[in-house]
């Protein structure tokens, strides 16, 4: 634990000269390759300067990075669509896909962050380089102000009300396969460590799993202990340029797929999460295949031990998982279905049947909407038969199917450079509470902004209102509302 409080701390400390250039110009990390170097300036000559010592040249990354992009940087090649997003102040500048670190044909446009820099005149650093290795992560601290008084729960992930939480300290370990070559075979790997609150949700059964699943905690919202550590990915990836126009063949532990909504906190649009995500899976581990047909259609095919579940843990069960995505010529629509999992297998941890698809909208360059909806049941659920007590979720002596229905629209509106605004509202239906406790229909609307001071510094404030309509559902069954206020800050490193 002492290297983690030293880093975060070092982290705090050097990012300080960014919060004095709060309104310099963030830099534009969707068109600019990792390695493409900024015009030269006394910063970045001090950030590549050897004989500065390490913590002097990490703080002069955060100054480097608080500079105006260079204008006339070359665009990395290519083999697919133009990017139909900018990014920043979107968290992505490409139409969603799971189970890749990019779709097929895009490069890697990974930032070089402080960390990676300050580490370029060390042996490790330059081997790295050598080898394409980055090394980087993030801090999210939050803070939300509620409604509620125990639990905001299905609200995520910041479930404590009245507060501030350390959601996420991430660390990524990770290489980039080159799929816009098409002359050799190319490997990559992630291994992604996530600290802090957020481990409530991303836990997979028999990865780390007793910190959650063995710590009863009846005085808080969640089980578990208050904070923890998930290894969150690893994985390896072979790229087989000769498969259709690409393969990627992926094994080990992966997001899952569909969704517009992602666990690490700089990939969403929102600080906070919808319901339809809070309660839907969250990783997979298995082996999965992506192939690229042509620049409009890939799919998507793989097998793998159920939702948040390991292969090796007795709850297991294989398990299907298969997508289609289809991106129109003018590259301004965007379907991907998906079964994102299916078994024959009764319910057994979280293995529910999944039938999902996301529609993408863009109507320019600076103003787009995705919608994702589905379908999900778990069969045999014990306490979800029969003759329960009406209105009390698992209270039947008889197991049953137990299903959930959710549709939810995000409206992105790029406002310049370095702000953007996400419109956010929802329907959800569980239909017996047997994914969040009560057996009722719910809403919500979420409004929030995401502001680059720089491209290592993002602030996220949100309003929120959601509502239950069939049972009190919200402070622990207490109330059939709730309002929050939420910010949170992401500090790269």
């Amino acid at each position: 634990m002492y290297y983690k409080k030293a880093l975060a701390a070092a982290i705090l400390l050097a990012a300080a000269p960014v919060f004095s250039q709060a309104m310099a110009q963030s830099t534009n990390v969707s068109s600019m390759p990792a390695s493409t170097s900024l015009p030269a300036s006394p910063v970045v000559a001090e950030s590549g300067d050897c004989s500065k010592g390490f913590l002097s040249r990490f703080a002069a990354a955060y100054r480097e990075d608080a500079q105006p992009a260079d204008p006339n940087a070359a665009a990395p090649k290519r083999r697919a669509m133009d990017a139909p997003f900018d990014s920043p102040p979107f968290p992505g500048s490409e139409w969603q896909m799971g189970g890749v670190p990019a779709p097929i044909g895009v490069p890697d446009t990974n930032s070089t962050y402080p960390l990676e820099k300050a580490l370029g005149c060390t042996k490790f650093g330059q081997w790295m380089q050598r080898n394409r290795i980055e090394i980087y992560g993030w801090l999210t601290p939050a803070l939300n102000a509620s409604s509620s008084s125990f639990s905001n729960f299905p609200l995520s992930y910041n479930t404590r009300p009245n507060r501030g939480e350390l959601d996420q300290f991430v660390t990524n370990i990770t290489r980039v396969e080159d799929t816009v070559q098409t002359d050799h075979v190319d490997w990559g790997f992630n291994i992604s460590n996530l600290y802090g609150y957020d481990y409530h949700y991303t836990v997979t059964k028999g990865v780390f799993s007793n910190q959650l699943l063995n710590h009863p905690a009846p005085s808080q919202p969640s089980n578990g202990k208050i904070y923890g550590d998930d290894p969150m990915l690893f994985y390896g990836d072979i790229y087989i340029p000769w498969v259709a126009e690409g393969m990627i063949v992926r094994v080990g532990r992966w997001l899952s797929l569909p969704d517009i909504e992602a666990q690490f906190s700089p990939q969403n649009y929102l600080m906070s999460h919808s319901i339809l995500y809070t309660v839907d899976p969250y990783t997979q581990t298995g082996i999965m295949t992506t192939t690229r047909l042509n620049q409009q259609w890939t799919f998507q095919i793989g097998v793998n031990a159920s939702n948040d579940t390991a292969p090796w843990n007795h709850s297991a069960r294989p398990s299907l998982q298969t997508c289609v995505r289809w991106v129109s010529a003018d590259n301004n629509d965007m379907l991907y279905p998906c079964i994102n999992n299916w078994n024959k297998s009764d319910y057994n941890y979280n293995n529910v049947q999944m039938y999902v698809a996301t529609w993408g909208h863009r109507f320019n360059q600076h103003l787009h909407m995705q919608t994702e909806a589905y379908r999900m049941y778990g069969r045999n659920v014990p306490g979800f038969g029969p003759y329960g007590t009406p209105g009390v979720a698992g209270s039947s002596s008889l197991p049953g199917t137990a299903g959930a229905f959710g549709i939810v629209n995000y409206l992105n509106l790029e406002v310049n450079t370095n702000n953007m605004l996400s419109f956010r509202n929802e329907f959800y239906n569980d239909e017996k509470g047997q994914r969040t406790g009560f057996a009722t229909r719910y809403s919500s609307h979420t409004l929030g902004l995401t502001h680059w001071v720089s491209q290592d510094l993002e602030i996220q404030p949100e309003i929120r209102y959601e509502r239950s309509y069939d049972t009190n559902a919200y402070n622990a069954g207490k109330k059939d509302y709730q309002v929050v206020a939420l910010l949170d800050a992401i500090i790269h490193y």
